[in-house]
């Protein structure tokens, strides 16, 4: 399967060489090749500009975003939330038709400072997921991973013997097993996934990052998630 990932950052990175490592054809895409290419300076996190981690990962190609589009056979969205709607909308719209579209990012606010919020039009009462889903109705948009850094979106085992919760929603039933299939193989179990129902439930799995990004500041450190406890 062609596996196309939106966005250049350290969620797209980690997403897109796991993939790889399960011997998925990966395209990333992005706004400018050439630039994404030129970034070379590592992050205020230390870790590698993708310039260099991309040079680390030749198996993982790059082209825009349009370009991803007409590669993938499913979609994986790591852009910043604020932009998401705006990247899909530079996808040709025949090669948005009947594609699973993973949707893992979220509606961050960040023009106040640190720790950002939610763009008040993308929550409470609406959410990402919705208005992905609303601007192309021909896409499966299924909503996971979204409540967690991204080390452990590729590998829960490193923490509780992987015995904690990843939600999942969507429209489409069918859609949302073909992901959970793409789950099991990052390590996630079948208990610990926990589908919420269609995707209006995205309000919900969006709705935990004022308290996540909270609770990684107090902590210092992202490698913690949520379990349900009955």
């Amino acid at each position: 399967m062609k596996i196309a990932v939106f966005g250049t950052g350290s969620v797209g990175q980690t997403i897109a060489s796991k993939l790889v490592s399960l011997g998925y054809d990966v395209m990333i895409g992005t706004r400018d090749v050439k630039e994404a290419k030129s970034r070379t300076a590592a992050d205020m996190y230390g870790n590698p500009g993708f310039g260099k981690w991309l040079e680390s990962n030749s198996k993982v190609k790059l082209g825009t975003f349009n370009e991803a589009g007409s590669f993938g056979d499913l979609f994986i969205n790591a852009t910043s939330g604020g932009s998401s709607v705006k990247v899909f909308k530079s996808v040709k719209s025949d090669d948005m038709k009947n594609k699973i579209l993973i949707d893992i990012a979220n509606p961050l606010d960040f023009s106040k400072g640190m720790p950002p919020s939610l763009i008040p039009s993308l929550s409470n009462t609406h959410s990402l997921g919705e208005e992905i889903q609303k601007e192309f109705p021909g896409t499966k948009v299924v909503k996971t991973l979204n409540t967690m850094w991204c080390g452990l979106m590729v590998n829960p085992g490193m923490i509780g013997g992987g015995d904690h919760v990843n939600y999942l929603c969507g429209n489409d039933s069918d859609a949302k097993e073909k992901v959970k299939e793409i789950l099991r193989k990052f390590g996630w179990k079948d208990e610990n996934l926990l589908d919420l129902g269609d995707i209006t439930n995205s309000r919900g799995s969006e709705s935990v990052l004022p308290i996540w990004l909270r609770v990684w500041g107090a902590t210092g450190t992202g490698a913690f998630n949520f379990k349900i406890v009955k």
